[in-house]
Order: structure tokens, then C-alpha cells, then sequence
């Protein structure tokens, strides 16, 4: 296992250099096609590129230099997410504390990742947090909209923060460098994958009142060519064959339920973005929403055959 993690890690310079020439591809493909047909709606495209190349240049500052670094971006990460998720939710005045709990539990989980206590980063959230949070909202002693508050402020958390520190749970396990490169650039291609194919040959709404862009034929275009994607980058894993082929397909199926779970809260709030904190990209969620269920998924997977 050494010896194959060893290699594993060779070869991460093998790997950011197709990184970057694939989006320098997809830079210049969608700049010429422009160029070539100014009608084409390419701006979508054009937007999401530049969030891939914002996006890759991060995770790899975030990674490569300094392991402490990378616990402190994913907990800013989880911050700015669950910041954006409280500020267009429509909760009451009297959930104030539960939400500052919301905020205090974002270094204990990280701490937990930081130090690889899986347990404890796997129960704290759904198990003390889902007690804590109530308890706290009780206290208020206000319970007109209580139901909504308990339902609402663990769910944000689930989101914000359980999903997201399982990108610092993947540091924690031999080879999680790697395994966090191969997570993200399979996840942000999917989106890509699934878009491309929707724009091309989408006629079948997959969830018309929830995403009306997104077709059936993006979806499995999409989550096919991922699976393929994973089988080539396999080299940056120590699964077998067959195992990074699961793990691809059910990654790539995840990311798309992520997107369409925020693509529906939006929906309910009438909003197109979560923010504006990159300008011209909406909000740091809108960028990461895939990954928020995915890294779960690939997280346990991972662990599961490589344990």
C-alpha cells in the first residue's frame, strides 16, 4: 500500500498538467467558437470556465504547500457557504443562537477532520449538532415557526459544513491528496459533461419545475462520460478497475443531486444566484453545490474499498 501511495503522489504533477490543458482547451474552444458564431449562447459556458479555473487554482494553493492551509480554506469554504445559505433564508429573529452555534461548530468539525477522528467528524453534526440546535431553539421559548427552524438550520448545516469537511476527511487517509484532485475534477467536469450534452442533444426535461435546463440526456451523457473520465484518471487513486469505475458513476450521480437540491432551494426563494460574492458567478455555493453532496459519497466509497 506504501509503495503504491508513493506512486500515487509521483504522479500529481501528471495530473495538474492535464488539468490545466484542459481548461486551457475549453478557454480557447469556447473563445474561438464565439469568434467563429457570435449567435451561440456561450456565456453560461464562458462563466463556468472561468469558476473551474478559480476553482482548480484554489484547491491546488489549498493543498499542495502547507496541509494546515488546506484545513483553514475548507472551513473558510464551509463559512462563506453556510453564511450565504443564512442570509437568503427566511428564519426568525429568535433563531439567532442556534445559527451562532451553526458558526462555533464549523472549527470543531475541522479540528476533528484536522486531527482524522473520523467518529467524531462523522456524529458530530448529525448527531450532537441535531440535538444541540433544538435544544437551543427551545430555550428561545418562543415556538411559532419553531417546526420550520428545526428543520431548516440542521439542513443548512448538513449542507454548509458536514458535506464540505469531507474534503479535509479525504486528507486524512493515505494517497488524500491525490484522491481530493481526482473528487474535484471529476465533480467540475460533470458539470460540464452534463452541460455540453444538455446544450447538444437535451429534448427530455429531467426536472422541469426544479431546473428546466437540465435534460435526460445531459444527466446520462454526463454521468457516463464522468465514469469514463474516472476510469483514466485511475492512476491517481489505489482502487482497482472496477472500483473506480463505481466510484465515478455514483460520484457523478451525487453532484448532480447536490446541484439540483440548491437549484430547488433557489427556486423556492425566486433567486437565480446565493450571492453575489463573485461577481458575475453568483455565489460561492453556486459553484460548489455539486460538491456538496458528492464528497460524502466519494469519501465513504473510497474508504470503503481501500480500508
Amino acid at each position: 500500500m506504501n509503495h503504491m501511495i508513493n506512486q500515487i503522489d509521483s504522479k500529481m504533477l501528471t495530473f495538474v498538467l492535464i488539468l490545466f490543458s484542459v481548461l486551457t482547451f475549453a478557454s480557447t474552444l469556447f473563445f474561438v467558437w464565439g469568434k467563429l458564431n457570435p449567435q451561440a449562447k456561450l456565456s453560461e459556458l464562458k462563466t463556468r470556465c472561468k469558476s473551474w479555473w478559480i476553482m482548480s487554482v484554489v484547491f491546488l494553493m489549498a493543498t499542495v504547500f502547507n496541509t494546515k492551509i488546506s484545513y483553514l480554506a475548507f472551513a473558510l469554504l464551509s463559512f462563506v457557504a453556510l453564511r450565504e445559505l443564512f442570509s437568503i433564508l427566511k428564519l426568525r429573529p429568535e433563531d439567532r443562537g442556534a445559527m451562532l452555534l451553526c458558526y462555533l461548530a464549523i472549527p470543531i468539525q475541522y479540528y476533528f477532520t484536522y486531527q482524522g477522528y473520523l467518529i467524531s467528524s462523522l456524529v458530530f453534526i448529525p448527531v450532537f449538532m441535531f440535538v444541540a440546535l433544538p435544544f437551543r431553539l427551545v430555550l428561545v421559548g418562543q415556538t411559532d415557526g419553531i417546526i420550520q427552524s428545526m428543520a431548516v438550520i440542521p439542513a443548512t448545516l448538513m449542507i454548509a459544513l458536514y458535506g464540505l469537511s469531507h474534503l479535509g476527511l479525504l486528507l486524512s487517509i493515505p494517497g488524500g491528496r491525490s484522491l481530493l484532485f481526482f473528487l474535484v475534477f471529476i465533480v467540475e467536469m460533470n458539470d460540464v459533461f452534463q452541460f455540453v450534452w444538455g446544450k447538444t442533444f437535451g429534448k427530455h426535461k429531467i426536472l422541469p419545475k426544479v431546473s428546466p435546463n437540465k435534460t435526460w440526456e445531459g444527466f446520462i451523457g454526463g454521468v457516463l462520460t464522468t465514469t469514463a473520465l474516472g476510469f483514466f484518471l485511475k492512476f491517481l487513486t489505489p482502487c482497482t478497475t472496477s472500483q473506480i469505475i463505481m466510484i465515478s458513476f455514483f460520484t457523478a450521480n451525487a453532484g448532480f443531486i447536490g446541484d439540483v437540491i440548491i437549484s430547488s432551494v433557489k427556486r423556492d426563494l425566486q433567486l437565480k444566484d446565493t450571492s453575489a460574492a463573485i461577481p458575475g458567478h453568483g455565489g460561492v455555493l453556486d459553484r460548489i453545490d455539486s460538491l456538496v453532496v458528492a464528497s460524502p459519497v466519494f469519501f465513504h466509497l473510497v474508504y470503503f474499498f481501500i480500508k
